[in-house]
């Protein structure tokens, strides 16, 4: 059995710890609001948005725009990966990073290759230990994020697919559906999904005024500038709610801990007394 005073110094470090840990949890419960109050703000543009894309991509026009134009020849995917900036988060960001993995490998056994774009610390340094081509990376976003910060990122993967030196674009994130569940999410970006897939109550057509390779330009664009930015809005309140519970639990097993240690330091104190009475009796008897 270990000594008291080894006994005593783990107990002090696991109290520190959990020090820490419940520090951690309430900057994330202080957070979480203000995150969740960003994103739910910003969800009626992402759904108007999709809505008008979806009417769209049903309208009847000359023009098809190159992000509307579906390739049968897939030679190179792109993906925007999304995470946080900071660790400490229970297992957010490793089980999107295995879904990406999974469907990178499945392109990948198909021959082909993959180019990827990411925002946040932890994407950017997981995929640049990985053997695939990082193109572009946007970290420390902070928590009131901007258009304007992701703007360069997406122009990459807008410009490659344009230029057809991608022919499909994914968007992965995690999408926030309470405090207790994040769920890791995969979108086609580029180009637009299946009508199925969009908003298409209404099979509207358009009358486009300069012309319609003006208008498509700006509003396909806004929609993708959309749809990244409630990625990031819905992965940073994500990351909140998961570091919240993952440091309440960090800290109750902790109390646990110290709980355990405790014990096991009376028994060894108590041992150490027994035995301190046993040698002075035994000396006592021999005199």
């Amino acid at each position: 059995m270990a000594g008291g005073r080894e006994i005593k110094t783990k107990i002090k470090s696991v109290q520190n710890t959990r020090k820490v840990t419940r520090a951690l949890e309430m900057v994330s419960a202080s957070k979480i609001r203000k995150a969740q109050d960003r994103m739910k703000s910003s969800r009626p543009y992402a759904r108007l948005m999709r809505q008008l894309i979806g009417h769209v991509a049903q309208a009847n026009s000359e023009f098809v725009h190159p992000f509307m134009a579906q390739r049968e020849d897939i030679r190179r995917v792109g993906y925007i990966v999304i995470s946080s900036d900071r660790g400490l988060a229970g297992g957010l960001n490793s089980t999107l990073f295995r879904r990406v993995l999974a469907d990178m490998r499945e392109w990948q056994s198909k021959g082909v290759e993959i180019d990827v774009v990411c925002v946040g610390q932890k994407a950017t340094a997981f995929f640049r230990r990985l053997k695939v081509n990082l193109v572009a990376s946007v970290t420390h976003l902070g928590e009131k994020p901007q258009v304007e910060q992701l703007i360069g990122v997406m122009k990459v993967m807008l410009d490659a697919f344009s230029e057809s030196r991608l022919d499909r674009v994914f968007l992965c994130y995690n999408d926030f559906i309470n405090t207790m569940a994040q769920k890791p999410r995969q979108d086609q970006l580029l180009p637009l999904p299946p009508s199925d897939a969009l908003d298409t109550r209404h099979d509207w057509d358009y009358i486009y005024e300069p012309d319609a390779e003006t208008v498509l330009n700006q509003v396909l664009t806004r929609y993708v500038e959309s749809l990244v930015y409630q990625g990031v809005l819905e992965n940073l309140a994500s990351e909140h709610a998961a570091r919240m519970v993952a440091m309440k639990s960090a800290s109750d097993n902790a109390t646990k801990l110290i709980g355990t240690l405790q014990l096991i330091y009376n028994k060894a104190r108590q041992a150490a007394i027994t035995q301190e009475i046993s040698e002075i009796v035994g000396g006592a008897a021999a005199v």
